[in-house]
C-alpha cells in the first residue's frame, strides 16, 4: 500500500488512504505494539480531526485505553509518550507535506519510533487482511482528554531557556503547530503566521523549499534582525536564516546544537550520511566523536540511544536530544541555536560570521532531487562515473545509499524513503570544481 512508508504512514487523503484505512490501523496497532495505554495527538490539517476520531475508534474497539492530546506539535506527542509512560502513541500529521496529505507517526514505549522495519509492515498486512470489527458509533468520546499538557510542556521548555539578551530575531510558524508555543517561548521575537490553519495559506509548510523562507528572510532584512526561524507544519523541524536573510544549511548547525548541549571530549554526536565535512570537522573540534547514521528519525533515535550520544541532527532540519527522550524537537533546537547566536553577538560576531568556519570550509551542493524511473540503474551510473573519472576513493559508506569519500570531497547518492526521488549531495573544496562535479553527476543520473 502506498500509504505505508519507511518511517511512518503518509499520503494523500482520499487517494492513498481513507477513514476506513485509519480505523483498521487503529484496530491493528495493539496487536503489533503491546500494551493497553495509548496517546493520540493531531496537527491542524483539515482532515486531522476526522482521522483522529477514526483512529481512536479503531484503538478502543481493540480494547485500548486512549488519551486524546488534541492539537499539538509532534514533539509534544513524543514528550508525553515517554514522560507519562504510554505503551504507544500516534501523531496524526503529514508534517511538511502539502495540505491535501495526512498521515500517522507511531511510537512505542519511551517514544521509540515504529517504522516499516519494526512493526508497520505487520500493521500493513493486518489492514490488508481486513480483519476485525466494522466501525460503529464513534468511540471518540471514550478517549480521555490529556490534562494540563500544554502548560506542563511549556514549563519544561522554559526551564531550559538560554540567555537571549540583546538578540533581535523573528519566528515564522508557517500557520502550523508551532503557533501553540511561539509567543510563550519566544516572547521578544517578531512572530508571523501564528494562527494554525491546515490549508497553510502563507506558504508551504516545508522550510526546505526556498519559497517557504522568503517571508522570514524579507522580515529579517527589513527590520535589521540578527536571525530568523521558520518551523515546518508539525514543528519537529526548524530552519534558520542569518542576519542577511541567507539560508543556514541545517547540517551546518549540528555542531552549534552540540556546543549548546555542552558536548565535549568523550561525548558523541550523531549526524546523517549527507552531513558536510565542515560540520563533522567542527564536531571534532569540540572534542566530540561524530557518529554517522542513516537518514530518518526511525534510524536516528535508536542510534542516539545505542551510542549514548548527547544530541544529533540531519540535513533536513531535525535535531535530536538525549535530554528530550532521544527525540527531535524544533522548539528546543531553536532555543539552543538562538542561545549560541546571542552569545556570539555579545562577542561582536554576527550569525553569518559565527557560521563561517563551518559553512565556509567546503563548497556544498545541498540536496539535489531527481525523478527517475529506474533508481538502481541511475545509482549504478553515478558509481561507474565516480570510479572512471574521479580520484581514487578514500572511503565508502553503504548504510543508506552510497557515500563515497575522496581526498578533497565526497558524493552521496540515495533513494528517498518518503518521496519518489533520487537524492544527490556533493561537496568539495572549491565552488568551481563543485559545479563541474554536479553537472557531470546530473548527466549520469539523467542518462539522456
Amino acid at each position: 500500500m502506498a500509504f505505508f512508508k519507511a518511517y511512518d504512514m503518509r499520503g494523500t487523503f482520499g487517494a492513498d488512504f481513507d477513514i476506513d484505512t485509519v480505523f483498521r490501523v487503529g484496530q491493528a496497532l495493539p496487536q503489533v505494539v503491546s500494551g493497553p495505554r495509548w496517546l493520540i495527538g493531531r496537527d491542524c490539517r483539515t482532515t486531522s480531526p476526522d482521522i483522529s476520531a477514526a483512529l481512536i475508534d479503531g484503538l478502543t474497539s481493540a480494547g485500548a485505553d486512549v488519551t486524546d492530546l488534541g492539537p499539538c506539535t509532534t514533539p509534544m506527542a513524543y514528550f508525553f509518550t515517554a514522560e507519562d509512560g504510554y505503551d504507544g502513541s500516534v501523531m496524526v500529521t503529514a508534517s511538511h507535506n502539502p495540505p491535501a496529505d495526512n498521515g500517522l507517526k507511531v511510537s512505542s514505549r519511551g517514544a521509540r519510533p515504529v517504522g516499516y522495519a519494526n512493526g508497520l509492515d505487520r500493521v500493513e498486512r493486518l489492514v490488508a487482511a481486513k480483519g476485525g470489527t466494522e466501525r460503529a458509533e464513534s468511540g471518540h468520546a471514550s478517549a480521555k482528554p490529556a490534562a494540563n499538557a500544554l502548560p506542563r510542556y511549556l514549563d519544561w521548555m522554559r526551564a531550559r531557556m538560554p540567555d537571549l539578551s540583546g538578540l533581535r530575531y523573528a519566528v515564522d510558524c508557517s500557520c502550523g503547530m508551532a503557533s501553540l508555543l511561539a509567543r510563550e517561548l519566544f516572547p521578544d521575537a517578531e512572530i508571523i503566521n501564528d494562527t494554525p490553519d491546515g490549508r497553510f495559506p502563507a506558504h508551504s509548510p516545508n522550510p526546505l523549499k526556498a519559497e517557504a523562507r522568503e517571508q522570514i528572510a524579507a522580515l529579517v532584512r527589513e527590520k535589521g534582525l540578527d536571525a530568523g526561524i521558520v518551523f515546518d507544519g508539525d514543528a519537529d523541524r526548524c530552519m534558520f536564516v542569518d542576519e542577511t536573510g541567507a539560508f543556514v544549511q541545517p547540517d551546518y548547525l549540528i555542531p552549534v546544537v552540540a556546543a549548546a548541549c555542552g558536548a565535549g571530549r568523550g561525548d558523541r554526536v550523531i549526524h546523517d550520511v549527507r552531513t558536510s565535512r565542515g560540520a563533522i570537522d567542527a564536531i571534532r573540534r569540540l572534542g566530540a566523536e561524530p557518529i554517522m547514521v542513516p537518514v530518518g528519525h526511525a534510524f536516528a533515535k535508536p542510534a542516539l540511544r545505542e551510542s549514548g550520544a548527547v544530541c544529533g541532527g540531519e540535513l533536513a532540519g531535525h535535531y535530536y536530544f538525549r535530554d528530550f527522550h532521544c527525540c527531535d524537537s524544533g522548539a528546543l533546537a531553536a532555543l539552543k541555536v538562538l542561545g549560541e547566536v546571542a552569545g556570539a553577538k555579545r562577542r561582536g560576531l554576527t550569525f553569518s560570521a559565527m557560521m563561517q568556519p563551518i559553512s565556509g570550509a567546503y563548497a556544498n551542493s545541498g540536496e539535489l532531487n531527481f525523478k527517475v524511473e529506474d533508481k538502481d540503474a541511475a545509482i549504478g551510473r553515478v558509481l561507474a562515473t565516480l570510479a572512471a573519472e574521479w580520484p581514487p576513493e578514500t572511503g565508502r559508506s553503504e548504510m543508506d545509499g552510497v557515500r563515497v569519500e575522496f581526498p578533497d570531497g565526497w558524493v552521496s547518492i540515495r533513494k528517498s524513503n518518503t518521496e519518489p526521488y533520487l537524492r544527490l549531495v556533493a561537496e568539495c573544496a572549491e565552488a568551481e570544481r563543485l559545479a563541474s562535479w554536479t553537472k557531470r553527476l546530473s548527466e549520469a543520473i539523467d542518462d539522456r
